[in-house]
């Protein structure tokens, strides 16, 4: 299959949480530096082109819930896929099948680390919203009709942008449902030295009826580091099933 290698890289508390309360205990915060500079920052380990994630991790993180500025006069576009920026060297991948981001421009940064924004839907995707991407200069591929078609999706990441490394980064229910769907590679997993016992916090993964189901997946330890802050840096290779 023409894809890039996938790594999905997260943080996690001791109880298996990508989010909450214990990421502010001074251990949480030593653990967020060390996720950082594992695939950011100056040397980082992995040498990829982009990183992918879902649109409430999106909408959390950078978009914080804003409704996006929808022309529903606009003209038509053209069909099939949007490349405002083929080489931008940084990608941040958003995965937003019916388009629902309110994006206010067509890059981001994360810490030290600026993106172009690269958009991906399926052709439930509106018009409208299509139009406001490409009034933004943000790219934009069509990946699949009703549902997420992942093959497609990936294909179009290294023909349209050279993309030959690219980061999963969550949520819980996307990052399982690429395993799921045969599609990561790695799993590089920072654990911090603290926990919140949080009920409604998500976890690393995350299976969700009519994404992927609850089956089984194992792994193969490649390393294991101590970190700063008592915070582990876990490495694995998928079992492919």
């Amino acid at each position: 299959m023409n894809r890039p290698y996938i790594f999905c890289h997260m943080m996690t508390s001791l109880d298996g949480k990508i989010m909450g309360s214990y990421m502010e205990t001074p251990e949480g915060e030593k653990a967020g530096e060390v996720f950082y500079h594992i695939a950011f920052g100056k040397k980082p380990y992995y040498r990829h082109q982009g990183w992918l994630s879902g649109r409430v991790t999106t909408d959390d993180n950078f978009t914080f819930y804003e409704k996006p500025d929808l022309d529903e006069t606009a003209l038509p576009v053209p069909q099939g896929d949007f490349v405002a920026q083929p080489d931008a060297g940084m990608y941040y991948v958003s995965v937003d099948p019916s388009g629902r981001l309110g994006w206010k421009q067509n890059t981001l940064t994360y810490v030290d680390t600026t993106a172009h924004v690269l958009e991906v839907l399926t052709e439930k995707a509106s018009n409208a919203y299509k139009a406001f991407l490409r009034r933004l200069g943000i790219s934009y591929i069509i990946a699949g009709k009703d549902e997420l078609d992942y093959a497609l999706l990936l294909e179009k990441l290294k023909t349209l942008f050279g993309i030959e490394t690219l980061m999963l980064g969550g949520g819980g229910v996307l990052n399982w449902s690429f395993l799921q769907a045969g599609m990561c590679d790695e799993i590089s997993l920072v654990v911090a030295a603290a926990a919140d016992a949080s009920p409604d916090t998500p976890a690393l993964f995350c299976a969700k009826e009519g994404f992927a189901e609850a089956k089984a997946v194992g792994f193969q330890l490649e390393s294991a580091q101590v970190e700063d802050g008592g915070s582990l840096w876990l490495r694995y290779r998928v079992k492919q099933q």
